[in-house]
């Protein structure tokens, strides 16, 4: 049920155009500095998985092997097979990861993702604030 809920997480990131699958769309996504989280199919090959390790080299974006394979990876994201994917969104990433249901195997990666997450809506609220500011003038304490 919980694998379910993380393949249909990975639907609703590509009806929200927050993923980016296949190689080159990873490659620029990782390049540009937008994927919160690029997963790995369990069937995908070695040579596949270097080259993800050499996307988030020096960039601190994690990257997880996730116990689906390509054909299933590929059915929640629109295509009849995928190995590799890149989540845009830091909140999806994070649901996405809880979704898996293996909290004390990733627990690593749920605090990175936590923390960038809390940073994102930090950084949401001083943007809302900032625009009221500017409508309406700055509020005195």
């Amino acid at each position: 049920m919980e694998q379910n809920k993380a393949l249909n997480l990975l639907s609703l990131a590509r009806k929200g155009r927050r993923i980016e699958v296949g190689e080159e769309p990873v490659g620029a996504a990782a390049r540009a500095g937008k994927a919160r989280l690029i997963v790995i199919a369990s069937d995908a090959s070695g040579h596949t998985v270097r080259r993800v390790q050499s996307f988030v080299a020096g960039t601190g974006q994690p990257y997880l092997q996730i116990p689906f394979d390509k054909d299933a990876l590929g059915r929640s994201v629109g295509r009849t097979a995928c190995a590799i994917a890149a989540l845009t969104d830091g909140q999806l990433a994070l649901a996405f990861v809880k979704a898996l249901g293996m909290p004390e195997e990733h627990a690593e990666l749920l605090a990175l993702l936590e923390q960038k997450a809390r940073r994102i809506r930090q950084r949401q609220a001083e943007e809302k604030a900032h625009r009221d500011n500017i409508r309406h003038g700055k509020k005195k304490s």
